[in-house]
């Protein structure tokens, strides 16, 4: 029996016979594959729906494959817009920042809370520009981004057919020079920087600044202030559009009085609900599926006004609905999406603080919790003791917020202080706003499904 076994571990070989003489001889054994079993046939065993051409991989006969592929397309949480098929609202906004490049011949900076959609604004802002022939040059900045490197960034994508000492039929202009190759070695300062764009002819340039707020070195804020300076003094051929995470103007740049009257500055104000709703139906018709009113009610109060958490929980919900085979998504697949958004938020914060929030959740502070979420809409999660009087809510609950919120700054808990500023506070993470508004919005809906009877607090979120 244990020969068999063995027997059976070994290669299969084929025996090959010949006759010689009447002698039969067997052949060297030659080893025969097995053949190896198909990923296509593991059964429910976990694999790709389509393949990285974005088609359908072969063999897969899933009914609703194709669909999966559209909602994909139509809901793009993890990158932003820079399809003008899928820009939903801003029309207004993008109006106004057209007419101030092209007509008013500005530097525009952009500014707001994160997840609100700047950097979709901007890639749209970008195509458009394309198309009536600016050069573009787009740069994100990094957190240790010196000025130097980032105007070469920019010279690199200027064409030298542009330049006033070359032209289009330079010799260093037909074999693809460009504005970087004229620069000297050494660092680049804001007034050289200024000198080199003076030389643009024939063209106009746009150089987007995008993410200006990751950039924690003052040196290269204020380089760019100067930089800006010396382009508004000049009647030069190039325009600046910077964008960054900001209350205000003042925190993304060293303004002035001279500054402000050369450049326009832009909050990016959170969605309406007629722009989530017009996003929301963009992606219908994209995707082919559709959500059920009470869903899209849901979806308008769970997004909070932000572009990225409704394209999140519009992507996740229509998963959940293809998965049970329907191409209608319902208030249960949006309660779904928002478990799966926070699980995904929970792994975004450090350990200590999230061990805080649980207990915070596990304590079930129904009504603090709502107040919490609702301060915290500013940028960064920064929010104000005058804030939290105003969120809606009794005395009781405003009162025990207030100490609440106190007692988590001075131990440094969830929520610090902002600087020095008397009842100014904000998280210490910016994605626990977001999660606590999404954890809020769930538990008053089920306090509303339950005729007003508070529902605990699933289990993944505690």
């Amino acid at each position: 029996m244990d020969w068999i076994k063995k027997r059976a571990r070994r290669p299969e070989r084929a025996l090959e016979s010949r006759t010689d003489g009447g002698e039969t001889r067997s052949a060297a054994p030659r080893l025969v594959e097995k053949p190896r079993p198909s990923l296509a046939s593991g059964g429910d065993f976990p694999r790709f729906q389509s393949t990285a051409s974005d088609e359908l991989a072969p063999g897969n006969r899933d009914p609703f494959a194709a669909a999966r592929l559209k909602l994909r397309k139509a809901y793009t949480p993890a990158h932003p817009v820079n399809d003008r098929v899928l820009f939903a609202g801003r029309r207004g906004l993008l109006q106004t920042m057209i007419r101030a490049i092209e007509d008013g011949r500005s530097h525009t900076i952009v500014y707001g809370q994160r997840g609100i959609g700047k950097t979709s604004l901007l890639q749209v802002i970008a195509d458009a520009a394309r198309e009536a022939r600016y050069v573009v040059a787009y740069v994100s900045c990094g957190a240790t981004g010196s000025f130097d490197e980032t105007f070469r960034a920019i010279a690199l994508e200027i064409p030298l057919m542009f330049h006033s000492a070359y032209g289009p039929k330079a010799l260093e202009a037909e074999q693809g020079g460009v504005f970087a190759d004229v620069l000297r070695a050494g660092p680049v300062t804001p007034r050289l920087a200024a000198d080199l764009c003076s030389k643009v002819t024939g063209t106009r340039v746009l150089v987007i600044v995008d993410e200006f707020d990751r950039c924690g070195s003052q040196d290269f804020r204020r380089d760019m202030t100067e930089f800006l300076k010396s382009l508004s003094d000049r009647s030069v051929r190039v325009q600046l559009l910077i964008a960054g995470v900001a209350e205000n103007l003042d925190e993304l740049l060293e303004t002035g009085v001279l500054l402000q009257r050369n450049v326009l500055a832009l909050e990016v104000p959170q969605m309406s609900e007629v722009e989530l709703r017009d996003l929301i139906g963009i992606g219908q018709q994209v995707s082919g599926l559709t959500f059920e009113p009470g869903a899209v009610d849901l979806l308008i109060s769970a997004a909070g006004g932000l572009p990225y958490i409704a394209s999140l929980l519009a992507q996740h919900a229509g998963l959940c609905a293809l998965s049970a085979e329907r191409m209608s998504i319902t208030s249960a697949d949006l309660l779904a999406a928002i478990d799966q958004a926070v699980l995904e938020m929970k792994g975004r914060i450090p350990r200590e603080s999230l061990s805080h929030l649980s207990r915070l959740l596990r304590q079930r502070a129904e009504n603090l919790i709502p107040i919490l979420a609702r301060v915290a809409g500013n940028p960064d999660g920064r929010f104000s003791q005058d804030d939290i009087t105003a969120a809606p809510g009794g005395p009781l609950e405003t009162a025990r917020a207030l100490a609440l919120v106190e007692r988590f700054a001075r131990e440094c808990v969830l929520i610090r202080h902002d600087g020095d500023a008397a009842g100014r506070y904000r998280f210490i993470d910016q994605t626990i706003a977001p999660l606590l508004w999404l954890v809020a919005v769930r538990s008053a809906y089920e306090h509303d499904e339950a005729g007003g009877h508070a529902q605990p607090i699933p289990a993944e979120h505690s």
